[in-house]
């Protein structure tokens, strides 16, 4: 449009500039319209006066030519004019069209141009709400049911974000009939309900019906291929149109579709063209064929169906069911078989009051012939036999009696009865009703059942006659937690009242009430959780509780074969007190053990310092370096001499017994070589054994080797062994010391032949301060052979001692071998941290 107004400009602006340079003949030939205006270029015209004529005719021409250009102009509008009314009627035109086919049927029309813009919902809205409200169409859960309205939104969702088609029908809350459809047109998503009437409604009830068939047909098929039977359909010319999983098994193929495709049969010609003759005559063909079934032949039974289009047919195995029929029968004779080993009474009459099958126990208890039993008499004769031969009970009216015993072939009810017979003998009878008629008879002989249980309640009287004498309180408590049994000492205990426990209360009734006694509320509450808990494996509770007043009570709970819970109470304040006093006064021992052995500790050291200078000063004075000595006086100092030192060695043995006993001896181990010690030790006696005239005999393998020990401590021990050989043997006799290694141990025996121990003595030999000097030449205080043991037992060694009146005695001590970091083999380091406060000897 701009560009026409800009070429219409300069066209007249062209024409103007012509006009005004152009002669008035030129004008005139170019412009027809002037072509009758008179020529004034003859006459003749004055000079002032030609510009102005030009101005006049530039300005006709100028006013000519835009009035031309103007009717083009609206020739051209008007064209383009016609033009658009003629696409608006034909927009018009599409518009009522589609106002029309909108109104052709009731529907409603809801388009959105993108994911976030408002919806445009056009069309008939009371088909879903009556509000004229066009936004109610799109809440579905106004006008659908919820299950329906979230599919429905669904649907839409999916339709707007992924543009995927839909069509679903719908029943509003109305009852209306609707069809939903979404499609995706142009870049829009559209969303039409239309109302299904007619025709309409007829075929989408058709379409359901169709689905609905379709389904059954599916879950028919599916369960046909479910069943172990073979099936098949065959079309009007015989040939298979459809088999089940079954049927391709039994003929070996890989699946259905292959026996349709390869027309694979599984019966034979002759039976296809029997059923195919029966089926075309409108008849149902049945038969009993045999036919191959995974490649083995089987009896089959075969029905075949006509149908509309051919016919359908199914082939049941009858081989399971034969060997069905054959287990049946051997189980029959099984459970004859068991049933003649049961000592119950069983007997069945059919519906006829025939006997048709009894067991041993039957014949047993009545006493009746084989003979007569094989002929199936009737219940009435039997009943009349054991009448005559007086096996059943004495009746005053036996007639009516009997009468009512046959009348369980009309009931329908198990009976049972008691029949006490003349031989002292009582029959439990249970007749019971068989389905297709007759009776079945058992009879228990319970005499000695009945025996059992009056015997049984006798003991019951006497367990309860004994529980109420006991002193211990007693109480059972049942699967539900309520009390099912007591004796008056539970009730006397807990303070109860009797009418009140004769009510049979529940376990937490009587928690509450021993509550205000016992304040172990835990101890209950365990108690509760073991009487009415459930658990698979029941586990019993024990504990001690005590009382406000002061009263100790042994508390046990404890599961019982049936169920029950047994809860036991007893009394134990007396033992408590007692225990109470024994544990005061084992603590007082204890007390005065430890304060003994403070006081042996610090008496031994104070005694040790004063005489280790007494020994001092006799050695100085020995040596004659304050001046000479004569021979009594020499004696005198070597008396005192020998004393101070055995005082002193009682001493250091009293002050190692006292760091043993606190735990405060720590071995100093090393490698030691076993030999050099046994010679140490033997070189510590040589001045004993020269004196008593008793010799000493070393006896060493090659292989005894080192041991890991403190060997301080080992020259002690067998130091102590044979200064006490030597004390208990007599002048010419012999003292053996042994070492051996043997199975990760070192021995350590030192034997003499001396007066022995007396059996009564051997047991006390290493109690301390127990000094045996019977046959010794010297008295000890006793504390040899305790030391001795002691630090064995340090080592983590073992000391044994054998000997017998007048054979001498034998001292083993055994030590394990250790390796370099001081572990023994096969047994525990005993070590403790030495006494800080000991002083060095």
């Amino acid at each position: 449009m701009g560009r026409q107004r800009r070429r219409d400009f300069s066209c007249v602006a062209g024409i103007s500039r012509l006009a005004v340079s152009a002669s008035p003949a030129a004008l005139l030939a170019a412009s027809p319209a002037l072509a009758d205006v008179p020529d004034l270029s003859a006459a003749p015209i004055h000079e002032p006066n030609v510009l102005g004529v030009s101005l006049v005719v530039g300005l006709v021409i100028f006013s000519t030519i835009v009035a031309l250009l103007d009717i083009a102009a609206r020739k051209h509008w008007k064209q383009r004019e016609s033009g658009l009314v003629a696409d608006l009627e034909s927009e018009r035109a599409k518009l009522e069209r589609a106002h029309v086919f909108l109104s052709a049927e009731p529907q409603i029309i809801v388009a959105w141009g993108s994911a976030t813009s408002e919806p445009e919902i056009e069309g008939d809205i009371s088909l879903v709400t009556d509000a004229p409200v066009p936004r109610r169409v799109l809440g579905f859960g106004a006008w659908l049911e919820p299950a329906t309205a979230q599919r429905l939104e669904q649907c839409v969702e999916r339709l707007r974000g992924r543009g995927e088609g839909f069509r679903m029908s719908l029943v509003s809350l109305a009852g209306r009939h609707l069809e939903a459809e979404g499609r995706a047109i142009s870049g829009r998503a559209v969303l039409r309900i239309r109302d299904v009437s007619g025709d309409r409604m007829e075929l989408l009830s058709l379409r359901q019906r169709h689905a609905d068939l379709g389904a059954q047909a599916e879950a028919l098929r599916a369960m046909l291929d479910s069943i172990a039977a073979p099936v098949w359909m065959r079309d009007g010319q015989g040939r298979l149109t459809w088999v089940n999983a079954a049927y391709a098994r039994a003929v070996d193929a890989k699946d259905a579709a292959e026996v349709t495709t390869k027309r694979i049969e599984l019966l034979d010609r002759d039976a296809r063209e029997a059923g195919a003759r029966a089926v075309s005559a409108g008849e149902t063909w049945r038969a009993r064929l045999p036919g191959l079934v995974s490649g083995e032949r089987h009896l089959l039974d075969i029905v075949d169906v006509p149908a509309r289009s051919g016919s359908v047919g199914i082939a049941q195995d009858l081989n399971e069911l034969e060997a069905v029929r054959d287990n049946l029968e051997q189980q029959m004779e099984s459970h004859s078989r068991t049933l003649d080993q049961l000592p119950t009474a069983v007997a069945i009459f059919d519906g006829r009051k025939r006997l048709v099958f009894h067991n041993a126990a039957y014949r047993q208890v009545w006493g009746l012939p084989q003979g007569f039993l094989d002929q199936n008499p009737t219940d009435s004769e039997i009943l009349d036999r054991l009448r005559v031969e007086r096996r059943l009970p004495e009746q005053a009216d036996f007639r009516t009696w009997k009468a009512g015993v046959l009348s369980a072939y009309q009931s329908a009810e198990t009976r049972e009865h008691v029949w006490y017979l003349p031989d002292g003998r009582t029959l439990r009878v249970v007749s019971h009703p068989g389905p297709h008629g007759g009776v079945t008879y058992l009879y228990d002989d319970v005499s000695e059942r009945f025996q059992i249980e009056s015997q049984f309640n006798a003991l019951v009287r006497v367990q309860g006659e004994t529980l109420d004498t006991l002193q211990e309180s007693v109480a059972v408590f049942g699967t539900d937690g309520k009390l099912k049994l007591y004796n008056p000492a539970f009730g006397q205990l807990w303070r109860l009242d009797n009418d009140a426990l004769a009510q049979r209360p529940h376990f937490d009734w009587i928690a509450g009430e021993a509550q205000r006694l016992c304040s172990d509320v835990h101890a209950l509450g365990r108690i509760r959780e073991v009487v009415t808990g459930l658990y698979e494996g029941r586990m019993g509770y024990n504990c001690r509780m005590e009382r406000k007043d002061g009263v100790v009570l042994d508390c046990a709970a404890l599961p019982l074969p049936d169920g029950a819970t047994l809860v036991t109470f007893i009394d134990v304040t007396a033992q408590i007190n007692v225990e109470r006093a024994l544990t005061d006064r084992n603590q007082a021992l204890i007390e005065a053990e430890n304060l003994r052995n403070d006081f042996v500790h610090h008496i031994s050291y104070e005694l040790r310092s004063p005489l280790t200078n007494v020994i001092g000063f006799i050695q100085l004075l020995a040596d004659e370096s304050t001046g000479p000595l004569n021979q009594r006086q020499r004696e005198y100092l070597d008396i005192a001499l020998n004393s101070s030192s055995a005082l002193l060695a009682i001493i250091n043995d009293i002050l190692d017994l006292a760091t043993i006993d606190k735990d405060g001896m720590q071995l100093e181990l090393e490698n030691v070589d076993i030999a050099e010690t046994i010679h140490a030790a033997s070189a510590g006696v040589q001045d004993r054994l020269s004196e008593s005239g008793i010799h000493l005999s070393v006896v060493m393998r090659d292989n005894v080797g080192a041991m890991r020990a403190d060997g301080k401590r080992l020259r002690q021990i067998l130091f102590a062994l044979l200064a006490n050989a030597i004390n208990f043997s007599e002048p010419g006799q012999t003292v053996t010391l042994a070492a051996l290694r043997r199975d990760g141990e070192v021995a350590f025996k030192v034997s003499d032949t001396g007066r022995g121990i007396p059996p009564d003595v051997l047991d006390k030999v290493f109690d301390r301060f127990r000094s045996h000097t019977i046959g010794a030449r010297h008295r000890g205080v006793g504390l040899g052979l305790s030391i001795v043991k002691a630090l064995v037992e340090l080592h983590g060694g073992s000391v044994r001692i054998d000997s017998a009146p007048g054979e001498g005695t034998t001292v083993t001590c055994i030590f394990p071998v250790r390796d370099a970091q001081g572990q023994a083999h096969g047994a525990l380091e005993a070590g403790a941290t030495l006494d800080s406060n000991r002083k060095p000897s």
